[in-house]
């Protein structure tokens, strides 16, 4: 099992935290995100872990984590830089956006599960946007899931219909919180998929995006659907925060227990 996490965003709206180190360096409660993440992966038996680094990364350091950089990430989104790792993108992966933090037993929870792309999937995300006026729901990355009656303990037993931020409020059941897996098998249809993207070109449309090259790890998750992949929510119930501007940071410093 490896774990890829995608931290080579510039993170304009933390800006002062942001000033002078990359976003995932931002610390919450004395720790940055991307320590945190670190330790939550090792801390589960996930040694090895790339990180894709963009804005001021030669200031992410932590030992024994390899890195690939990102030069155009001023350019590109979150898809375009995940595939900066294309090598990486064998066998069994876990895939995490750099600026969120989650409860570290989250990771041996989904590296236990079997189904060959399971997305992390937070039911209770209202709450979370009660008085988040600087990160309003229309941002949120939401899904619309088969199955309307949730059970918790069966997450593989549902089926991910749609996801991202054209879901919408009245539709969306859940938010996808940046965290996901793949077994080997499934990770290959992915990169086969967005390979044939390419060769339409990076600056035509992909899903909801309007260029390839702008496009959110989400538009490759729903032309794997359209492909007739079955994607499969891990749902959740809080226990993370996605941390994107100062108001986000402010919060989480009071709220975040884990």
């Amino acid at each position: 099992m490896k774990a890829i996490i995608i931290a080579a965003g510039q993170g304009q709206r933390l800006r002062p935290y942001t000033a002078d180190r990359p976003k995932c360096m931002v610390e919450v409660q004395g720790k940055s995100l991307i320590e945190r993440q670190v330790e939550a992966y090792r801390n589960a038996g996930v040694k090895d872990i790339v990180v894709i680094r963009g804005y001021l990364g030669k200031r992410i350091q932590l030992p024994g984590v390899r890195y690939i950089d990102n030069p155009k990430f001023k350019e590109n989104n979150i898809l375009e830089s995940l595939f900066c790792a294309r090598e990486e993108l064998v066998g069994d992966v876990m895939i995490s956006y750099g600026d969120i933090t989650f409860h570290p037993d989250l990771i041996p929870a989904l590296k236990s599960k079997q189904a060959p792309i399971m997305v992390v999937i937070d039911l209770d995300w209202k709450k979370v946007y009660e008085g988040r006026g600087d990160h309003p729901v229309d941002q949120a990355e939401l899904c619309v899931a088969e199955e309307v009656a949730i059970d918790m303990n069966m997450p593989s037993a549902h089926r991910v219909l749609t996801m991202g931020k054209q879901v919408g409020e009245d539709v969306g059941i859940g938010e996808f919180i940046g965290l996901m897996r793949a077994t080997g098998p499934a990770i290959g249809r992915l990169v086969a998929l967005y390979e044939r993207a390419m060769l339409r070109g990076r600056e035509e449309p992909f899903q909801a995006a309007p260029t390839l090259r702008q496009a959110y790890l989400t538009d490759l998750l729903n032309e794997a659907i359209d492909a007739g992949e079955h994607i499969h929510p891990f749902w959740i119930k809080g226990g993370w925060r996605e941390i994107d501007t100062v108001q986000d940071l402010e919060r989480a410093q009071e709220e975040i227990n884990w």
